[in-house]
Order: structure tokens, then C-alpha cells, then sequence
């Protein structure tokens, strides 16, 4: 499958790239895009809420009142979960919400992210560039140019360029990231995709092992 390559102004360079069939032109499996889309949103998680139950409360142990004739419930220590400053019931615990998902699972579900991309017109090619400065104006320059300035973007560089990351970290809409940082949730919350011309030969590269 081939595809033009443009320039940052969006003119067309003359030049093409092969996206393999494999993959950029294989059939979706919405579930592999799911499975891994899970496991990655799942590793954002810290899992270190904790809320002290009953038995890790400080405080005195001492029988508050007698068991009968108060015309109340019973009440045996401070800490019931029933009085103010007691004990939590079934709170939350530091858990870990480690998913695992098989590699070729993973490997499916980028090239089938890819593929919806490149079926939908929304894969652009580039040709590799950098800025002498960090400017937000020179990164916005070049979404204008793409016409994406108003589509939440994703482009993805081979090699890594500071000047072009400090650009666009100031774009609410817009993100860097290197090849080697992409991944299937990236690729499908991005409403337009942009490859560098250098990052698609080591896309091809490791989705192809």
C-alpha cells in the first residue's frame, strides 16, 4: 500500500512509503484492541488506596456501656464502624491491577488500530523535521498545515526531538510521542494520526517479528 509523503507546509515531496499489508491492511479484532486497551488504562492505576478497617483503628477497647437495658443496640468498642471515627467496612486495600495480555494479543491489536487509521483517512505521512527553537506557534504552524488543527493528533517521530516535544506540550489537542512509545490506546484515542517518515520503518519493523 502506498502512501505520499508531505512535507510540514503539506505540499506533497514526490515520495512514497509501503505500509505493509500486514499491517496497516489487516482485518480489525476489536477484541486484541480491547484486551490491550484495558491492560494498559489498568497499569495507569497506582492501587495504593487504603482505608483503615476496624481492627487498624487507634483507640480504646474499653465496653462504652453496658450490654442491656440501655433501650439502644449493643456497642462494644469505639472503633464499630457504626460510630463516628470508626472503622471503614470492606475499604479499600493496596492491590496491584496487573493485567496480562500475550504479546501476539498486543502485536494484533496495534496493527489493527493501524489499520482502522489508514481505512479511515485519518494516517498522514511526513517527512522528518525539527524546529531550531521550541515554539508552540511553529508546532501549530504545521497542524494548520496537515489541516488537524482542529482534531485531537497524534504524531509519531523516530527520532526523539526536544524542540518539537516542548512545542506541542503546550497543545491541549496534540501530542509527541516516539515510535517506540507507541501503543494501541495512543493510536485509538487520537482522532487523526501523523508518522514521521523515519518512525514508519520501525513500526513495520517490530510489529512485523
Amino acid at each position: 500500500m502506498k502512501v505520499s509523503v508531505i512535507d510540514i507546509k503539506g505540499k506533497d515531496t514526490g515520495r512514497q512509503v509501503d505500509l505493509s499489508k500486514d499491517i496497516f491492511g489487516v482485518e480489525p479484532n476489536e477484541h486484541a484492541v480491547y484486551l490491550d486497551i484495558k491492560q494498559y488504562l489498568a497499569h495507569q492505576r497506582q492501587g495504593t488506596h487504603k482505608a483503615k478497617e476496624r481492627a487498624e483503628i487507634a483507640g480504646s477497647t474499653r465496653k462504652i456501656k453496658k450490654q442491656k437495658g440501655t433501650g439502644t443496640a449493643r456497642a462494644g468498642s469505639l472503633k464499630n464502624p457504626l460510630f463516628r471515627s470508626g472503622g471503614r467496612v470492606f475499604g479499600p486495600r493496596v492491590r496491584s491491577y496487573e493485567l496480562k495480555v500475550n504479546k501476539n494479543v498486543k502485536r494484533l491489536a496495534r496493527k489493527s488500530a493501524l489499520s482502522q487509521k489508514a481505512t479511515d483517512k485519518s494516517l498522514t505521512i511526513v517527512e522528518d523535521f525539527d524546529f531550531d527553537a521550541p515554539k508552540t506557534k511553529s508546532f501549530t504552524a504545521v497542524l494548520n498545515a496537515l489541516g488537524i488543527a482542529d482534531k485531537k493528533a497524534l504524531l509519531v517521530v523516530g527520532n526523539s526531538s526536544q524542540n518539537v516535544y516542548l512545542s506541542s506540550r503546550n497543545l491541549q489537542r496534540a501530542e509527541v510521542i516516539t515510535d517506540i512509545e507507541l501503543s494501541t490506546y495512543k493510536i485509538v484515542n487520537a482522532q487523526h494520526l501523523v508518522l514521521a517518515e523515519s518512525a514508519v520503518e520501525t513500526i513495520i519493523s517490530n510489529l512485523s517479528k
